[in-house]
């Protein structure tokens, strides 16, 4: 029995006229590239014109990444109701392909012929790996700025046989030095100019006034978030690349600090009034292991509901060199006093740094002796300058919170400076206190995308 496919329109698409240019111009090009402002539409773009050129193109496996498999699934195949699964509703279904995850899609669309849309993380050293083997059609990557150079170039590789060779890239402004201007945006750019590229070039800056599915309100009260001079606000509203100089995280505010006395106020009931840890779901906790100079530093980070905030909740920094026994019988008094104090909030991960494998096997045994149930697993450990922008941006929208017990890591953001010249190296000469930041960001690290998308 052939099964009937309904092709009724199911998605509101509102497109203004520089964004439906760009959308046209991509289907003369093979490099189509979307940078500017968050919520400006970069990505919606980049989806609906690689669906259709899907729906006709004759090669059947293609490439979508983005920092992690997980942020390209959510960016590209949901997209927040504007994704693959939802142009070819009915005509699809998520699957495996040799390891990886993918969508699979065929039916009326595709006149009837099978598509496989293979979906990776790209931000690891080693991320290329996990899409060699295949040769890929078109590539569709969103946050390009944030993918290893290494995946960058394996992917080109991989397209070398296309027989429709495209590329649909966004990014939100970064450094102008950054190596995905010089090494390709403003290098297409340039070679487009002298008529040296072959192929064709189409790009296009987009702001948050460009995108008309926002109301007039809700844009006002996403740059209300922003302090108008910060870099923050010019790179995400303005779209501009910008440069930060001197103190990394200039954003942090006193205002970021919670004081326990407010966190742990309780009323007449004894129910805690705090709106903040009343709205914790989970918690993460981050390890970073220190040296004979550094420290060992434990975070726990609290996510409260549909991520619309996160703060550090707890942290242990050890600062002396300890045996492996001392450690971990610390490790496990940490956590068992975070049990306590949050007992209604589930610990769902522990992310230690992966240099210690020894520590970490160590810590799985102590709380399975302990009758803890919680997963300990590699920290992702990007890219460090990713990290640091993110951390600045959640401080800019003032997404994220520290209790004010956490005393070395607001120190720790407070004093962070850049490398001498550089713009791009957090400074790390022993006397920094890189070992609370490495922590908290691996506590993180899993979900920053999420933090970045939920407005």
């Amino acid at each position: 029995m052939v099964k009937l496919i309904s092709k009724k329109k199911t998605i509101d698409y509102l497109f203004s006229d520089k964004h439906k240019e760009y959308i046209k111009n991509c289907q003369y090009n093979i490099f189509n590239i979307a940078e500017g402002a968050v919520r400006a539409g970069k990505t919606v773009d980049n989806v609906y014109a690689f669906a259709h050129e899907l729906k006709t193109t004759p090669d059947k496996i293609h490439l979508a990444t983005g920092s992690t498999s997980a942020n390209a699934k959510l960016n590209i195949g949901d997209a927040n109701g504007y994704g693959l699964e939802y142009i070819f509703r009915g005509q699809s279904h998520w699957g495996k392909y040799k390891g990886n995850e993918c969508l699979y899609i065929q039916g009326p669309s595709t006149n009837n012929k099978q598509k496989v849309v293979i979906f990776a993380g790209a931000s690891k050293i080693d991320s290329y790996k996990k899409i060699r083997g295949n040769s890929y059609g078109m590539w569709i990557a969103t946050e390009i700025n944030l993918h290893h150079d290494n995946t960058i170039k394996e992917a080109f590789n991989r397209q070398l046989a296309a027989k429709n060779r495209k590329v649909f890239w966004d990014l939100n402004p970064d450094n102008p030095n950054a190596e995905i201007y010089t090494n390709y945006i403003d290098l297409y750019d340039k070679k487009q100019k002298e008529g040296s590229l072959v192929g064709g070039y189409n790009y296009q800056h987009f702001t948050i006034f460009d995108n008309i599915t926002i109301s007039e309100q809700r844009k006002q009260e996403i740059i209300s978030q922003y302090d108008k001079e910060s870099i923050w606000y010019q790179r995400d509203i303005l779209g501009k690349r910008m440069v930060a100089e001197g103190l990394i995280y200039c954003e942090f505010k006193d205002y970021h600090i919670v004081k326990m006395k407010d966190w742990n106020a309780i009323d007449e009931s004894g129910n805690y009034t705090n709106e903040l840890r009343k709205s914790l779901k989970f918690i993460t906790v981050g390890v970073d292991f220190g040296g004979n100079i550094s420290a060992h530093s434990f975070n726990a980070t609290g996510f409260t509901h549909q991520f619309r905030k996160f703060g550090t909740i707890k942290q242990k920094r050890i600062p002396k060199r300890i045996d492996d026994r001392e450690l971990t019988e610390k490790f496990v008094s940490f956590i068992l006093e975070l049990k306590e104090e949050y007992p209604s909030v589930n610990i769902i991960d522990i992310r230690c740094d992966s240099a210690e494998q020894t520590l970490i096997a160590g810590f799985e045994r102590a709380l399975r002796e302990n009758h803890i149930g919680i997963s300990v697993n590699n920290a992702i450990k990007g890219e460090i300058i990713n990290r640091i922008r993110f951390y600045c941006k959640m401080f800019s929208t003032n997404k994220y919170f520290i209790l004010e017990c956490c005393e070395p890591l607001i120190t720790a953001f407070k004093t962070a400076i850049w490398e001498q010249d550089t713009n791009d190296k957090r400074l790390d000469d022993g006397k920094q206190d890189i070992d609370s930041l490495d922590a908290q960001e691996y506590s993180t690290e899993p979900y920053m995308g999420a933090l970045i998308q939920i407005n």
